[in-house]
């Protein structure tokens, strides 16, 4: 079949507000002086998905809902700088916008505005149908209202990716997407047993590949033939300033191995390379690693001849 994409991102498009706090969590205080400074940037989940499989040279087209407002605007226009196809479903209730606290040390705390979105919102399928048709994949962020676009995705032979985020392995909101997808991504952040939940999803859904991201600890990869292997950490090229957009680079490195037919554990140390890369890149910027970098320190952390 003929694709004029290789991956439609849904949802996950806005605008964050980026805080530098001297440490997390932050102490109360009546105030605080805050460097170096407040910075408004269009980026989230879906966004920095894009712009990381833009970067790494796969052709990309993004969907989701955006308002008439200036957080849209800012939206549109980083696609738009980035050569990165939008399609924007009006939004009567605005924008995506969340509030970021990052303390020194890159950590974050993300407060999400949970106004922008409304119960009966879903993407037109005269618009979705014909990008699910012009697709090879489709990354799936778990921003309303992308769980009720999943059987058009697959009732048009569509491969699923998804990142769950810090999800507990417990709440409902969550599941479609985790049984739905052939490829889960997810943090071990909020969860008791990392690898109960990983085989959980195998179990129950149709995943071939499992992957739960630990930060420094690197991550955990679940194979389809039961195999849980632990993934190392790679060493960042400079210091770590945030970690903002870092497991979406690392879920757009990962698909690019994935997309290329690489054996998941090399898809794994794409992604672990792209994920450090990220954090060397301060929040007020939108900057994904490019395929060439990316395919020379994949080579250097294997060990492998430049």
């Amino acid at each position: 079949m003929s694709t004029e994409t290789d991956v439609l991102v849904l949802g996950g498009a806005g605008v964050d507000t980026i805080v530098h706090v001297p440490e997390l969590p932050l102490p109360y205080a009546d105030s605080y002086m805050i460097r170096p400074g407040i910075t408004a940037r269009a980026g989230q989940s879906g966004d920095f998905v894009a712009l990381g499989l833009t970067a790494l040279g796969l052709r990309t087209h993004h969907l989701d809902m955006l308002g008439d407002d200036p957080e849209g605007d800012l939206v549109r226009a980083l696609h738009r700088d980035h050569g990165i196809p939008l399609t924007a479903v009006p939004q009567p209730a605005g924008t995506k916008r969340a509030v970021n606290l990052v303390g020194p040390d890159g950590r974050r705390l993300s407060l999400y505005d949970d106004t922008r979105s409304r119960a009966e919102d879903r993407f037109p399928e005269e618009t979705l149908r014909p990008l699910a048709a012009a697709a090879r994949h489709a990354h799936v962020v778990i921003t309303h209202p992308c769980a009720q676009a999943l059987p058009v995705l697959r009732e048009a032979g569509l491969t699923l990716s998804t990142d769950l985020h810090n999800w507990d392995g417990v709440n409902a909101y969550h599941e479609p997407f985790a049984l739905a997808a052939d490829l889960v991504f997810l943090s071990t952040t909020a969860l008791t047993d990392h690898e109960r939940t990983m085989r959980d999803i195998a179990a129950r859904g149709r995943a071939r590949a499992v992957v739960a991201t630990a930060g420094a600890d690197g991550a955990f990869l679940l194979t389809d033939d039961g195999t849980l292997t632990h993934v190392p950490a790679v060493t960042p090229p400079a210091p770590v300033v945030d970690s903002n957009g870092a497991g979406d680079a690392f879920a757009s490195a990962f698909l690019l191995g994935w997309l290329n037919g690489e054996d998941p554990a090399r898809c794994a140390l794409y992604g672990s390379v792209a994920g450090a890369h990220a954090c060397t890149v301060p929040s007020t910027r939108a900057e994904g690693i490019d395929r060439d970098e990316l395919l020379g320190r994949v080579a250097e952390s294997a060990g492998e001849p430049a």
